[in-house]
This record gives C-alpha cells, sequence and structure tokens, in this order.
C-alpha cells in the first residue's frame, strides 16, 4: 500500500501498465473498471479514462459494442456488404478453385479460411 505522502512520487501510468501486465499474464482481460477499483485498494487513485488512455496505449482495444437499440439485421433487408459479397464472378469462382485444389479439398480450404476468419475479427 501507498502512504499518503509518497502518493506525488507515483507514477500513475506506470502502476497502470503493471497491473494489465500483470492481468494479461494471469490470462484476464485488464479492463478499466477491475483496474481502477484494484489501483484504490493500493492508495492510487486513477480515473476510467485515464486507464483507457493507457491500455490503448499498450495495445489494448476496448470491446465494441453495439448502438442502443441497433438490431443485428432487421427482417427483409440484407446488410449491404452481404449483398456485395454475394455477386460473385467467374474469376472468383476459378480462383476459389484454385485454392480448393491446392488445399486438397473444400472441406480444407473452407477450415482455413474460417480459421483466418477468427484473426481479423
Amino acid at each position: 500500500m501507498v502512504d499518503k505522502k509518497d502518493i506525488k512520487s507515483v507514477n500513475k501510468s506506470d502502476e497502470i501498465r503493471k497491473l494489465a501486465a500483470a492481468m494479461k499474464e494471469r490470462g484476464e482481460k485488464p479492463r478499466p473498471v477491475v483496474i481502477v477499483a484494484t489501483l484504490k485498494k493500493q492508495g492510487v487513485v486513477v480515473s476510467s479514462p485515464q486507464v483507457s488512455m493507457v491500455l490503448k496505449g499498450m495495445g489494448f482495444r476496448p470491446r465494441k459494442r453495439r448502438k442502443s437499440g441497433e438490431v443485428a439485421a432487421t427482417k427483409g433487408t440484407k446488410p449491404r456488404a452481404a449483398a456485395r459479397s454475394a455477386q460473385l464472378s467467374i474469376d472468383d469462382l476459378l480462383a476459389a478453385k484454385k485454392i480448393v485444389e491446392q488445399f486438397g479439398g473444400a472441406d480444407r480450404a473452407i477450415a482455413a479460411i474460417t480459421a483466418l476468419k477468427r484473426f481479423e475479427g
């Protein structure tokens, strides 16, 4: 615990980084609410926006949230991206055929594409 007289000598950003790194090593996701509460117990007062900025600088990105009231897809309408991806040309199909041949079958090619898609998002 940090003494009140030593608070000025504490680098809050370093404390946030240390705690976030320790949480990551334990397999936990460093969240600002958890970090603020933990540091408060240690006597270091930090704000949630400050923690968010330090985490962003470390490479942690916030979770993506849906806008309030947003529905995944409304009935009767297709998202534009899905409509575009449904339009395949002959060249696209020929390229896909070559990829399937390289992987030794459609199932293996689909598995590889599925794994790649997980890394993108």
